[in-house]
């Protein structure tokens, strides 16, 4: 649980409550313009109304600039921006030709597999040529190809699982199959920082949902205790399932779940565990399976295993891996199955390909060699963040690290200045995150070198100073340097 400073959390209230005053008075005044102004809705009612668009107008698109940046090339370690403009007050931003070569410290590249392949490139080519960039099908009329039973097989095995099935979009993965999984009568407890795909999911499963605080385990066992108790609102019936979701890498905390504990607790109430890893399969552990590998979890224990292709991959999609009698279920009854077109031939291949480096079975050792990069350079990045001063959410081994920013005015001025030196960062705010705990959300990637990382703490640094971020005092320099020389000893 984050705590933050009581000095910030004063000054971030005051802020947005100073923006929250002057945007009343401007949609007052904006009030009193349309009252004497032609009405052209001819007696529709508004399709926004002014409170249900109120925090887009007065305070999104006031920066509306550090978000949805474009770019006109491959995601890499470095990629390029396009530059915007506007002459509205930022209410519409337009393109130029212009474009700044950036660090890139945004992206979901976790691998490299984003940008360009010895081994995977040449594959996904001549999968295009050999069928189409789609099916124009579903999977149960004319869109099942060869690849994509092959990567089923191959996730499957990859995962440790019986058998997959995988969808063209890693999002739908989780809000169609939960609905599909758990029903009325059914019970899902859900940790309160899961990802808004399996908000949705489970929202719109018809379930019962309950909350666990993030990450807790022991809350997770009071909170199963007390609704087996109950039971059914109204009847008090038996659940007829009880569903308990946690995500590997939260991607918003940068923390790995607490998962050999929850695993404990969910075996002794009997309780399905359902284990999204977008964020983590392909990224950690010995050879990239995950947080299973990392904690040394059992994957026989874990029942629903989800993930997606968009991260360490460098495609798109995702998976759900199970028994075989779940797969088969899912694949009678899913609308993402049953309805949706399927993956893209040549995204499916990438990750066939991707998964055969990341296993050594391109007869190289590439894949050895991404994982022990990016965890190194997770780890070293998350150090040298902590030794400034920044405040760091995220465990060791984690390739997303959260810097904390909290207040509004902070966000747009870290992320133009770090742009302006150009370095690309993500900045997270409401409704993303609660309102106090807006952050700039740092994704590392295998592709970076050292001198990548270090140009980007220097400007990190600088913006840092500059902004007012630095929350904790810093390391010594002297000691800083010392410990850089044992290690490098």
């Amino acid at each position: 649980m984050i705590s933050i400073p009581y000095l910030t959390a004063l000054t971030t209230y005051f802020s947005y409550g100073l923006l929250f005053v002057f945007g009343q008075i401007r949609d007052f005044f904006r009030k009193i313009i349309d009252w004497w102004s032609a009405n052209n809705l001819q007696g529709y009612a508004p399709i926004c109304l002014g409170l249900e668009d109120f925090y887009i107008r007065r305070l999104y698109l006031r920066i509306q600039d550090c978000f949805g940046r474009p770019i006109s090339s491959a995601p890499d370690a470095w990629f390029d921006v396009v530059e915007r403009f506007s002459n509205d007050s930022n209410k519409t931003l337009k393109r130029t030709n212009k474009v700044s070569r950036c660090l890139n410290l945004g992206s979901y590249n976790y691998l490299g597999f984003a940008a360009s392949d010895e081994y995977c490139t040449p594959r996904v080519i001549e999968s295009l040529k050999k069928y189409s960039p789609s099916t124009c099908s579903s999977r149960v009329d004319g869109g099942t190809l060869m690849v994509h039973n092959e990567l089923e097989e191959c996730v499957a095995r990859f995962v440790g699982k019986p058998a997959a099935i995988v969808f063209g979009m890693g999002y739908v993965t989780n809000s169609a199959i939960l609905p599909v999984l758990m029903r009325k009568g059914s019970l899902i407890i859900s940790d309160s920082l899961n990802h808004n795909s399996i908000v949705n999911g489970a929202r719109g499963s018809g379930a019962t949902i309950r909350v666990f605080q993030h990450n807790t385990p022991s809350h997770l066992e009071e909170v199963l205790r007390e609704q087996i108790a109950e039971g059914q609102p109204r009847t008090h019936r038996p659940w007829k399932k009880i569903m308990v979701i946690v995500e590997g890498i939260y991607s918003m905390e940068g923390e790995l779940c607490k998962f050999p504990e929850i695993i404990a607790i969910c075996k002794k109430y009997k309780a399905y565990i359902y284990l999204d890893e977008a964020h983590s399969i392909g990224a950690v552990g010995k050879t990239g399976r995950g947080v299973c590998e990392l904690l040394e979890v059992d994957t026989a224990d874990v029942d629903i295993m989800m993930g997606t292709f968009t991260k360490s991959f460098g495609s798109c999609g995702g998976y759900i891996a199970g028994s075989k009698e779940l797969i088969q279920y899912l694949k009678y009854t899913c609308p993402a199955h049953l309805y949706a077109t399927s993956i893209s031939p040549p995204a499916a291949e990438q990750i066939i390909s991707a998964i055969k480096v990341i296993l050594g079975e391109d007869g190289s050792s590439r894949g050895a060699q991404k994982l022990a990069r990016i965890r190194e350079n997770s780890n070293f990045f998350r150090s040298e963040l902590q030794k400034m001063g920044f405040e760091v959410l995220g465990d060791n081994d984690s390739p997303v690290m959260p810097i904390m920013l909290y207040n509004p005015a902070k966000i747009p001025a870290f992320s133009r200045e770090c742009l302006r030196q150009n370095v690309a960062v993500v900045t997270v705010a409401f409704p993303a995150t609660p309102l106090l705990l807006a952050r700039a959300r740092i994704c590392i990637s295998a592709s970076h070198t050292k001198e990548d990382l270090i140009k980007a703490l220097e400007v990190i640094s600088r913006v840092g100073d500059l902004v007012g971020i630095k929350y904790f005092p810093a390391e010594p320099r002297k000691q800083m340097e010392e410990e850089e020389r044992m290690k490098l000893e």
